[in-house]
């Protein structure tokens, strides 16, 4: 692990290459037997690094410079699966490079005090007095990193270890597995004798037991577990044995171990009657989202303790949860206010599991599952609203009180480097998995490419095995990245126009994983759009659906026909998932000459010039927010960028929008229909001719509104639902309360399913209509 000042992460990006050949020179070094250096002078290194590091985190957060930490994946190694009884005792001076030494296990002792960076590290030593650096992974979460994991004189047993060199050209023992080290306690019988602390033995369980309420008390609730853990094996009475396993489940509920809290609970035999058990165990259950069964167990508290008020306010919380489970029933404007608040923007919000929608075997990916309609759907329906199964999100600012140490992850192997949140994300799924085994297949059922994990039982040893490169593989191809809200990304910060290039970027630095929309599978031409509220993601259809149609939404957005050569389009695909898009915009797009892709790109350059705007906004099919304002347009001037339109929009001459939707079409008509709103009734007029131009360049079919005055306005067909469309129906609507009223409440009632569709929720519709400066308030 290193450090580095945030100004040199480009350079970073070098070190893959590096990195490789790092590897590479290990790997001529596998079985060899390093050169031990002495104790003195790996503790004195390592209190030296930790020192340097506690500086430097001090003074990131008096406002010098960011720091961020640096961690290499080492090529994927499974996690043991033989119970400890199995293996064999095994020294360090026995240990070799590049190796996992299996079938072996090692008995060490902390003789530092912990460090922590990316990952937890401290200085070690076996019976024989021989030291090494060890390294553990993925043991805590970014907010317990307060508590300490290897304490001075903490004795611990690394299941089959793995001998690796280090970055900085040492060795190190590496742990990634969550579940291959056990820490004992300090009275077990496998610590040899000159190891343990003097009077452990005479504890009781009564004394264990106070020592475990005194640390859950300071927040040290791993080590109040331990505590607890203690008084059980000391033989206490049927009373405290009861009293015990409770103040245990609360502890692990604080931990978010809401299985081992379970457990605990039902142990206590008081566990169907006493308040306390009644109540722990709906906490519990509520943590697992169980929230039918929190309720049950609510119903029975109350009836036996009518005065509990928590068990009260809890049974409502229970409810509404149920409501949104089974009826999508959401305060989307509540969630906006707790989003706004709350750090992480972590919500109390239940996964809609009753929607129209069922997940089996897809036709798009023939060796993978997808996500169905069982019913025929209308554009801007609710099919899935979805809790994040982790979530991490990094406050841009980095003055947050829950913002993050940025981790820079670089995978050599996989020829992958990331910046943000992935190495938490990865925390927060491997921890939550250790500690809730039950949630286990909502995870490791998901794609997880052509990596194969290991044959194992549910559990060794009493607990679960977690492979960390299996959920490593699984968050690469399943995570998505997410705003604070989708409305800032797509509306921007300041509600006035579209989010510039470099907001949309920022705002998506904080990730997710959602197992459920993990299995919408890709397509350019989506029927689907996904949008977040904090920890919350929102699936709503772009268009009417039939029932049994396969839901399909954009990886990454869809080509604009301008910027990019059908390789050059698919290589993220191919890198990133595996696969190639075979999509009709693709399609088209492949079969395009690259001289065709040429002159797009030239009408859109002579465009940008003409009106002033931004060439890349224009290739992104984006309108608005970054051409100045509306500064109205000559005659002339409309005239030669009208016609600039029509010669762009004659090089797709092979397909109709409605089979491949023309987005720099939509942009450059959509960049005229704003200019052109100057809230004169001439301007009108031709702002919404432009606004539907833009509308069937995204393959949109709508009948009458071209001819203001005459019948009504009907969408007969809904198109690509990238932002664009979403200003057009803005823009329109404004247009025909000047020019044709009786069609301005049909365009306004698809402005808001446009929104809805593009945000996630119409409840801060009307604010969006005043904030973009519609001239509209109706």
């Amino acid at each position: 692990m290193d450090t580095h000042d945030v100004k040199d992460l480009p350079e970073v990006f070098q070190r893959i290459a590096q990195q490789k050949k790092s590897l590479c020179d290990a790997q001529s070094r596998k079985g060899q037997r390093p050169r031990r250096d002495p104790a003195m002078t790996l503790i004195f290194n390592h209190n030296l690094q930790r020192m340097t590091n506690e500086m430097r985190n001090l003074a990131s957060m008096d406002g010098g410079t960011a720091t961020y930490g640096t961690t290499f994946v080492p090529p994927p190694y499974p996690p043991c699966i033989r119970p400890l009884a199995e293996l064999t005792k095994t020294t360090i001076d026995k240990l070799v490079l590049e190796t996992q030494h299996r079938g072996t296990y090692l008995l060490v002792r902390c003789v530092t005090r912990q460090d922590r960076l990316t990952a937890v590290t401290a200085i070690v030593e076996d019976e024989n007095r021989d030291a090494i650096l060890l390294q553990l992974y993925h043991q805590e979460l970014a907010f317990e990193s307060t508590e300490d994991i290897l304490n001075l004189g903490r004795v611990l047993i690394i299941k089959e270890p793995y001998l690796k060199f280090t970055a900085n050209g040492g060795y190190a023992l590496r742990v990634d597995h969550v579940g291959d080290v056990v820490f004992l306690a300090p009275d077990d019988e496998r610590i040899p004798p000159v190891w343990l602390s003097s009077g452990v033995m005479e504890c009781t369980a009564s004394g264990w037991k106070t020592t475990g309420n005194e640390r859950f008390e300071r927040g040290e609730y791993r080590a109040a577990i331990e505590a607890y853990t203690q008084a059980l094996e000391c033989t206490p009475t049927a009373a405290e044995s009861d009293t015990i396993h409770l103040n245990r489940s609360l502890a692990f509920i604080r931990m978010g171990a809401f299985d081992r809290a379970l457990s605990d609970i039902s142990a206590a035999s008081s566990a169907d009657s006493s308040e306390k058990a009644l109540y722990r165990k709906a906490q519990a259950l509520y943590g697992l989202q169980r929230f039918r069964d929190c309720c049950e167990v609510l119903k029975t508290l109350r009836q036996q303790y009518p005065n509990n008020k928590t068990a009260r306010d809890l049974l409502n919380r229970a409810v509404a949860r149920v409501a949104e489970q089974l009826h999508g029933r959401y305060d989307f404007k509540k969630m906006l206010d707790e989003a706004a608040k709350l750090r992480p923007p972590h919500l109390d919000h239940a996964t809609y599991i009753g929607g129209p929608v069922v997940i089996k075997d897809s036709v798009i990916s023939p060796a993978g599952r997808g996500m169905f309609t069982t019913r025929a759907v209308s554009a801007g329906e609710l099919l899935l609203c979805e809790k994040a199964f982790a979530h991490v999100f990094v406050d841009e600012s980095g003055t947050g009180a829950q913002a993050l140490p940025m981790t820079m992850v670089i995978d050599a192997v996989n020829n992958r480097a990331s910046m943000g949140a992935e190495n938490e994300l990865l925390n927060q799924a491997v921890q939550k998995l250790w500690r809730n085994p039950s949630l286990a297949s909502a995870i490791t059922n998901l794609h997880h490419g052509s990596y194969q994990p290991v044959d194992a039982t549910s559990s060794v040893d009493g607990n679960p095995i977690i492979d960390t490169f299996l959920i490593r593989q699984i968050m690469a191809l399943n995570s998505f990245g997410c705003p604070l809200t989708s409305r800032e990304s797509v509306l921007g910060s300041s509600s006035k126009g579209a989010a510039t290039t470099k907001q949309q970027e920022a705002a998506f630095h904080s990730s997710g994983i959602w197992p459920q929309a993990s299995h919408i599978n890709h397509s350019c031409t989506s029927n689907v759009r996904r949008c977040f509220i904090g920890d919350m993601m929102t699936v709503r259809a772009t268009r009417d659906l039939p029932a049994d149609a396969e839901l399909v939404w954009w990886y990454r957005p869809p080509p604009s026909g301008v910027d990019a050569t059908y390789l050059e389009h698919q290589k993220t695909f191919r890198s990133q998932w595996g696969f190639t898009c075979k999509c009709a915009m693709c399609r088209d797009l492949r079969d395009t000459p690259r001289s065709v892709l040429q002159r797009r790109r030239q009408l859109l350059d002579e465009f940008a010039s003409l009106l002033g705007t931004s060439p890349q906004q224009q290739s992104r099919g984006l309108a608005g927010g970054g051409g100045g304002g509306r500064r109205p347009l000559k005659a002339g001037v409309l005239k030669k960028a009208s016609a600039i339109v029509q010669k762009l929009d004659a090089t797709y001459k092979n397909t109709a929008p409605t089979r491949v939707p023309r987005p720099a079409v939509a942009g450059l008509n959509m960049e005229l229909a704003r200019r052109l709103a100057d809230g004169t009734e001439a301007g009108a007029a031709e702002s919404a001719r432009y606004a539907l131009a833009a509308l069937e360049a995204c393959g949109f079919v709508i009948c009458t509104g071209q001819s203001p005055g005459r019948g009504p306005l009907v969408v007969k067909e809904w198109g690509l639902m990238i932002d664009t469309v979403l200003d057009a129906w803005l823009y329109l609507q404004e247009a025909y309360w000047i020019v044709a009223p009786h069609l301005a409440v049909s365009a306004l009632g698809y402005a808001r399913t446009a929104y809805k569709i593009c945000v996630g929720e119409d409840v801060s519709f009307g604010d969006a209509l005043a904030g973009q400066g519609t001239g509209s308030s109706r």
